[in-house]
């Protein structure tokens, strides 16, 4: 949630400095991604779990997402400010595929991240069952919320 929000209030920044944000704003929050997972990984230090981020694999997937959202955020700020719905931004269909692309890519990144996971003795050997039912789990709802902003709002248009 702290990346996200990072993401929108990014989002935010460019709208006020009037211009829609920047591929390097991006890659800034890739590197903020890491200092928020390292701070995670501290806390999680003295448990009997060890978990080797691998960024090699999740970064490209994180990129996508955050230059995604940042992308989305200010069009949907942008028509905010301007009085007008988020159908003026996105047409339904094409919020929907983009909130689905969104979801999937993180999917993808909490996948890599659940094999980075090592569980002590018989725990690991749940991990992959319980790994492989997160996967379906969130995309099934990833599928649903996406869905869910084509459908026409009471008092919408």
């Amino acid at each position: 949630m702290r990346k996200d929000a990072l993401v929108i209030r990014r989002a935010g920044e460019a709208l006020a400095a009037g211009a829609p944000p920047t591929p390097e704003a991006a890659r800034e929050l890739l590197a903020a991604a890491r200092d928020i997972d390292r701070k995670f990984l501290a806390r999680v230090l003295g448990f009997p779990v060890k978990i080797e981020v691998p960024y090699e694999r999740i970064e490209p997937l994180r990129l996508r997402r955050m230059a995604l959202g940042l992308e989305t955020a200010y069009r949907i700020l942008e028509a905010w400010r301007r009085g007008e719905r988020v159908r003026r931004a996105f047409p339904p269909e094409a919020l929907e595929r983009r909130l689905l692309e969104m979801f999937q890519l993180y999917t993808d990144e909490t996948l890599a991240l659940s094999d980075s996971v090592r569980l002590p003795g018989p725990l690991g050997l749940v991990r992959e069952r319980v790994a492989v039912k997160l996967r379906w789990a969130m995309i099934d709802a990833a599928r649903s919320l996406a869905r869910q902003t084509r459908r026409r709002r009471p008092g919408g248009p």
